[in-house]
């Protein structure tokens, strides 16, 4: 999956969720912290996936093409991670292990993250994505971002 098309997933799902607005205040990391730009982990993730085929603010490699995959594994923003699998109603133990397994990590960033995946790997959102109840509209704007670029 490219990064465009998982953007057009991301774009139907709620805004703001409680569990991951608690991890936020928790661990100080998100929305409100730090001068963060976005105002919600949803608006990061769009912004963050919008830049994702050019340099961005990361200066990334324009000629290396990266999959939704990549980009899941690399995302150094816990609550960005929960966000997605709270948005796509992931299944309760996941999400409940997740945040545990957050909150045991004193390090932000990479290390959280990766604490995070262990409980929610790339394959338990893609599947999640396949299962996401989208209306007719979605699909169709879904289709469309695997026939672009």
């Amino acid at each position: 999956m490219k990064p465009l098309v998982l953007r057009a997933h991301i774009r139907p799902l709620p805004e703001y969720l409680p569990r991951t607005r608690a991890m936020e205040e928790t661990i100080g990391v998100g929305a409100g912290f730090d001068g963060a730009w976005y105002r919600s982990q949803k608006e990061h993730w769009l912004g963050w996936l919008s830049e994702y085929s050019g340099p961005g603010a990361y200066g990334r490699s324009e000629k290396t093409k990266r999959s939704a995959e990549y980009a899941y594994n690399h995302i150094q923003c816990a609550p960005m991670l929960f966000w997605l699998a709270e948005a796509l109603d992931a299944k309760e133990r996941c999400l409940a292990a997740g945040f545990e397994a957050v909150l045991d990590v004193p390090q932000k960033g990479a290390r959280q993250c990766a604490a995070l995946r262990r409980c929610i790997p790339w394959t338990v959102i893609e599947n999640a994505l396949g299962n996401w109840r989208y209306n007719r509209i979605d699909r169709c704007k879904i289709k469309l971002a695997h026939l672009s670029r």
